[in-house]
């Protein structure tokens, strides 16, 4: 019963009358949440009479992330709106197909157990590992798990992509956190990896291992100039390694050939994975330091 609702001179509701349509949300709210379940037991039923398929829908995550982001208003924090979908998202999908996500807290385990906390919930179990190639071992060894790092691959880290360039290896599916903003509560960026997907994935962003000869200074801006950009770097045995940033919509074969351009030698690119464009909070207009009114 809100304030919206009243007809003209009608009484303004009460504590009770408020607290009685609280009641009725969190009823519904539930009510929804157990019919999305049996929903999902339907898609796993026809799935198996299929033949399966993956679980993960990077693609289809994104997608209703930012409609969530796009519809969002009011007074209720934007981060926890991210939060209760990415938990539900993350346990339905647990449900179909149980699996582990293995996080590197090389770094620390506080900000990595908070951003596998707020992206996967606590359903999903969680492994701790010492690096990216020990997170990327377990992925390639697992039948279905995920695993998580900073982008840098933490502070343990060599060229850790490289582990990720031969067919059948661990490929990155995600960057998270999905909607960017300065303040996000689990805001250390991070990859998501899994055993290769056939379908579902989002390909907004490409990554590419690149092997060269040496650094320039030209690469930055040269890559720039067709919307890429070095995530990464570090000494090979016969030269410098890049982890670059591409647009999933340009040619594949434009990243080396720029970097050519610039004066690289020896230009070597595998792709290794990619992942949706995050969702922008910025373009939401503020309300206080965490919530949103509908501009």
């Amino acid at each position: 019963m809100t304030d919206e609702a009243l007809e003209p001179g009608s009484p303004r509701p009460t504590l009770a009358d408020l607290r009685s349509d609280i009641d009725r949300i969190d009823r519904a709210m539930h009510e929804l949440l157990m019919e999305r379940g049996r929903i999902i037991d339907r898609l796993i039923e026809i799935k198996t009479q299929q033949g399966g398929g993956s679980a993960f829908r990077p693609a289809r995550e994104a997608s209703m992330m930012r409609a969530i982001v796009e519809r969002h208003r009011g007074l209720l924090p934007l981060d926890t709106v991210e939060g209760i979908w990415r938990i539900i998202i993350s346990t339905f999908t647990y449900i179909q197909a149980p699996y582990s996500v293995h996080v590197d807290v090389s770094r620390g385990d506080a900000p990595m157990r908070d951003s596998a906390r707020f992206h996967f919930g606590f359903t999903v179990p969680c492994v701790p590992h010492l690096g990216a190639g020990d997170v990327i071992a377990a992925v390639a060894g697992s039948t279905g798990d995920l695993g998580m790092f900073a982008l840098d691959g933490g502070p343990r880290a060599d060229a850790w992509w490289t582990r990720l360039t031969p067919r059948e290896a661990p490929k990155v599916i995600a960057r998270l956190p999905f909607v960017e903003r300065s303040d996000h509560p689990a805001g250390m960026p991070v990859f998501v990896i899994s055993r290769p997907l056939a379908d579902g994935g989002a390909r907004d962003v490409v990554l590419e291992a690149v092997s060269l000869d040496r650094w320039r200074p030209d690469y930055p801006f040269a890559l720039a100039a067709i919307g890429a950009e070095i995530v990464a770097s570090a000494a090979e045995r016969m030269g410098l390694g890049l982890l670059i940033a591409r647009p999933g919509a340009i040619d594949p074969e434009l990243t080396a050939a720029t970097l050519r351009a610039a004066g690289a030698r020896d230009v070597r690119s595998v792709e290794i994975g990619a992942h949706a464009a995050r969702a922008d909070a910025a373009t939401l207009r503020p309300e206080g330091a965490r919530g949103y009114r509908e501009p």
